[in-house]
């Protein structure tokens, strides 16, 4: 098993998605006119105007607050710390270019998300790639594997390798036996998530905004601090980035390793192209009634996620003078020794409750997907999300005290497969998400609020839900 495990990881993530997420991101950069550089102030409009839900679905702030929790996990702080030490300094300038491209594909993956939305027994918005495969491509076995190895990667072992994170740091940090942490997370996110994906949205509102805003803020501390200092850390990613200079990092002035752990660890962060965002995506009521306006919404995610976070981190790190090449310091112990640099031991304590909430808050929104993926399968009912949530519970405790390479492996190769039937099946339907922006902001250049109208869609005829659309 481990062996063709690795195989699949070599082949996903060496060679399909490496290039295959970048491919999809440049495609649609270009296909709907660099939308996410000319329109960038859009996606602020659509956020700032997103407060309001109805009673089927939650509201697009809710909803990018809740992709937001499942984004922002310790890949923001450690991922950050491993493309640095391998990557060096170049390695951020690729992450950024791999967000701005990625907005892109974030738009068009949660675009489709919300037009072949559907509502399940409940009344409650529901969607994502699994159904707009099935609807859009009349693939409903894809929409099936893809649903399978979302509830294996994101509903199970995702959350055990967060909780593995957390009960390291709280051990690191104070003292604290893996297992007492692993029983405490399962209590806490059982409290959250057996409450369903309202008391989630309601969760991610209250606590994603804060959590990013206290550790951008400690960045910004830091800069002000170091303010002297700060142009050069750009310049030095920037020139690291070609090679014009050596790299800090691991394999100094190598351009193809900062290529590679940047767009690698980019990737991995802001997932776009994954297919995650968009299953919370399609809950959300748009406001406007458009499907373009909650793709706006979770493009800029990706950004919030990538530009402003991973570079919160990057900055500290390489203001703080800590990253040895060789010396094997790295991930969150990196990112703890950096920040004990600036402000003393207190950092140490700061990273490890960052890393608290920001891997708490992942393993409530993946949970999340996972009911999503639950209801296509048709095994949404009562009885099926009560063993996914005693799974997802276990699972949290099992990952607190236990590291099984093999099985967080395989959760690599599961994603790597829903990933790439996600990719494969948004470029199909790439022409339905360039005529949606083509109506959406001709409607914003007339001067009227984007409406979406089913009937200028003929093509669309019996594949999406007229009633949510009318």
């Amino acid at each position: 098993m481990t062996a063709i495990i690795d195989f699949l990881n070599t082949i996903f993530w060496g060679y399909v998605l490496i290039y295959g997420l970048l491919a999809v991101g440049v495609f649609f950069t270009i296909r709907l006119g660099f939308l996410q550089f000319l329109h960038f102030g859009e996606m602020i409009k659509a956020i700032k105007g997103s407060r309001e839900s109805d009673a089927s679905g939650i509201s697009p702030f809710q909803a990018l607050c809740t992709s937001l929790a499942s984004r922002v996990g310790t890949g923001n702080l450690a991922g950050v710390a491993v493309a640095l030490y391998l990557g060096g300094a170049g390695a951020i300038f690729w992450m950024w270019m791999v967000a701005l491209v990625g907005m892109a594909t974030g738009y068009a993956e949660s675009t489709l998300a919300q037009l072949y939305k559907v509502r399940d027994d409940h009344g409650q918005y529901r969607g994502g790639p699994a159904f707009y495969i099935a609807k859009g491509l009349k693939a409903p076995w894809a929409g099936a594997v893809f649903s399978i190895a979302l509830i294996i990667s994101f509903g199970l072992v995702f959350n055990a390798v967060q909780a593995n994170s957390i009960a390291d740091a709280m051990e690191g940090a104070f003292g604290i036996p893996k297992l007492w942490s692993g029983l405490a997370l399962a209590v806490l996110a059982g409290v959250v998530i057996f409450g369903g994906l309202r008391a989630i949205a309601r969760f991610a509102e209250l606590v994603v905004p804060f959590m990013a805003g206290a550790y951008v803020l400690m960045a910004l501390v830091v800069l002000i601090m170091n303010f002297s200092e700060v142009p050069g850390v750009i310049m030095t990613i920037i020139r690291s980035a070609f090679g014009l200079e050596e790299a800090a990092g691991g394999v100094a002035g190598s351009v193809t390793a900062a290529m590679l752990n940047g767009i690698k660890r980019g990737l991995f962060s802001n997932e776009a192209g994954m297919g995650s965002a968009p299953n919370v995506a399609a809950t959300a009521t748009p406001a406007p009634h458009h499907p373009s306006s909650q793709g706006l919404v979770q493009a800029m995610g990706v950004f919030i996620d990538t530009i402003v976070i991973c570079t919160a981190t990057a900055i500290m790190i390489l203001l703080s003078g800590v990253m040895e090449p060789g010396s094997g310091v790295t991930g969150t112990q990196l990112t703890q020794q950096a920040l004990e640099a600036h402000i003393g031991v207190a950092g140490t304590y700061f990273i490890a409750i960052a890393i608290l909430f920001f891997a708490f808050t992942s393993i409530v929104a993946n949970y999340s997907y996972a009911e999503n993926a639950m209801i296509y399968l048709g095994v949404g009912n009562t009885l099926g999300m009560t063993v996914l949530r005693l799974a997802t519970l276990s699972m949290v405790v099992w990952g607190a005290y236990e590291a099984v390479a093999t099985v967080f492996n395989a959760a690599d190769a599961s994603m790597g497969l829903m990933a790439t039937i996600n990719l494969i099946a948004i470029v199909l339907l790439s022409g339905t998400v360039a005529k949606l922006t083509k109506d959406y902001l001709a409607q914003r250049k007339a001067g009227v609020v984007p409406t979406f109208r089913a009937a200028d869609y003929p093509e669309l005829k019996k594949k999406i839900n007229n009633n949510i659309w009318r």
